[in-house]
């Protein structure tokens, strides 16, 4: 579900981009005005994408929300600290031997003597 809702927040963003930049500037707020001769022109088609870039501004904030409230329900409700502070009490704290399965014995050949054995003839 998270997935989803994180791939379609993207895919609004991405679009939500596409739409603010081909709307014609209406101002000289940096000294780029816009030309009549743009892209877009005339008042019905500045009003589609005014619409469009609200819907879609609606459709980012709902999603933003949306996966927030996901994250709260899955993130658990102990601080940093605390996981910490549980982390080196469980490091201090000496493990308990663990019991580990013995493998079948085999015959133990004979200790080896301080010198050298010599191979016999049979």
């Amino acid at each position: 579900m998270t997935t989803v809702l994180l791939v379609i927040h993207l895919m609004v963003a991405a679009a939500m981009v596409a739409v603010v930049l081909l709307q014609r500037s209406e101002g000289g707020a940096l000294g780029i005005g816009g030309s009549s001769n743009g892209l877009v022109t005339g008042r019905g088609a500045a009003n589609l994408l005014t619409r469009t870039t609200t819907l879609l501004a609606a459709a980012f904030f709902t999603t933003s929300l949306l996966l927030t409230l996901i994250g709260v329900q899955d993130r658990q409700n102990t601080s940093v600290f605390e996981r910490l502070q549980s982390r080196q009490t469980e490091q201090s704290q000496p493990a308990e031997p663990q019991s580990q399965p013995q493998p079948a014995q085999q015959p133990q050949a004979p200790a080896p003597s301080s010198a050298p054995q010599v191979p016999r003839s049979q």
